[in-house]
């Protein structure tokens, strides 16, 4: 079956129908990842978005349930090169074309992923059609006319709408180990020091995981929850999750979180970093492209040591705009913007992303918090 993809400014793309037959429109985004397209796919954070991945060929691993980063696709459709009709992991439950029909998740293949990702880092961020239903000139009037994530408060609509203490499976994936006797693909845990309140703004499964790894005990929030209602739960610290659409939409949550500062250690992970400095009082710019890979260098400004990160963000903090005593901690390399704030006053920091690899904890500066309260 043909499939159109339709840029606001008239450009078209076809290919073969993927998935999900239909239409469906949302911003055009691309992301540079060689692998993850899983993980990629249901990330919260895709919310409202087409996502184009360049990277010639995907599925060549199938789909492995346990690694969704949510319970299933958040991006409204997927483009790419080429599916594979082969998976090849041990690990996969199910073929990546049939998990898209399963989720009524529409997708395209035969698109030239790297001529679009040129075009909107020319032309910057442009909203965006994709249908097995309609002509070339009608699905460019339906991206015309599509939601833009320009004043979008998406992250409520991803949000889980009641508490729950995360209890997922959270040990780290290792090898086994038959000379030990251990044939075990999972290591140990570490044990609960602190307790901490995520407020899910469109949080990630690893995320969970990965604070539970470092010895955290997780109560997952409403993104509306109040600043009292998360007092209840009598945190050691607050953890603000990333997620999709503007962050100065998010009026109400940036209001909870200001009412919060310097009440607990509070830290803020992509849009909960964004959150968390225009609560701060700063505020925040649009990128023209916006930053999604897995190989984007960001400095940490403290030790002049340059990280290989995984950011996914269509905002910015403005650098000028923090207020005294708010710092720009880390910087994305590609084009300077702000990918790191402490306030050490406040008890607050962020980052936008999360390292591609880590030593000994994920989010060591926020455990350094809780622990200096204690």
């Amino acid at each position: 079956m043909k499939a159109i993809l339709a840029l606001e400014d008239g450009t078209i793309f076809e290919g073969t129908s993927i998935g999900a037959a239909g239409t469906v429109t949302g911003e055009a985004c691309f992301n540079t990842a060689v692998m993850g397209y899983q993980e990629i796919l249901t990330d919260p954070a895709y919310c409202g978005q087409i996502l184009a991945m360049t990277y010639p060929l995907i599925g060549n691993y199938g789909i492995v349930d346990e690694d969704n980063e949510s319970t299933g696709p958040k991006a409204a459709a997927i483009v790419m090169g080429e599916l594979s009709n082969l998976h090849s992991s041990w690990r996969a439950d199910s073929p990546m074309g049939e998990w898209l029909k399963q989720h009524n998740t529409l997708g395209v293949e035969g698109v030239d992923t790297r001529k679009l990702a040129r075009h909107l880092r020319i032309n910057g961020a442009m909203r965006a059609c994709l249908t097995t239903e309609l002509n070339a000139e009608a699905a460019v009037a339906q991206a015309k006319t599509a939601a833009s994530l320009n004043g979008a408060a998406l992250a409520t609509q991803v949000s889980t709408t009641s508490a729950y203490a995360w209890s997922g499976e959270s040990r780290p994936w290792k090898l086994p180990n038959k000379t030990a006797g251990d044939m075990s693909n999972y290591g140990t845990l570490a044990p609960i020091c602190c307790k901490v309140a995520v407020l899910d703004l469109g949080v990630k499964t690893s995320t969970l995981r990965a604070l539970r790894q470092d010895g955290c005990e997780v109560t997952v929030l409403p993104a509306t929850s109040t600043a009292d209602e998360i007092l209840a739960q009598n945190p050691d610290g607050l953890f603000l999750s990333s997620g999709p659409g503007d962050p100065a939409a998010l009026t109400g949550i940036i209001d909870t979180v200001k009412a919060l500062l310097g009440k607990l250690p509070i830290f803020g992970l992509g849009l909960g970093m964004e959150i968390l400095g225009l609560a701060l009082g700063g505020s925040v710019e649009r990128l023209k492209f916006g930053h999604r890979g897995a190989n984007q260098p960001s400095k940490d400004l403290s030790t002049g040591k340059v990280e290989i990160t995984a950011p996914n963000q269509n905002f910015a903090l403005v650098a000028a705009s923090l207020p005294a005593g708010a710092e720009v901690t880390h910087l994305n390399l590609n084009d300077d913007s702000v990918a790191g704030i402490l306030c050490a006053e406040q008890k607050a920091a962020g980052l936008e992303y999360t390292p591609e690899a880590k030593n000994g904890c994920t989010f060591c500066t926020f455990l350094s918090m809780i622990k200096a309260d204690k």
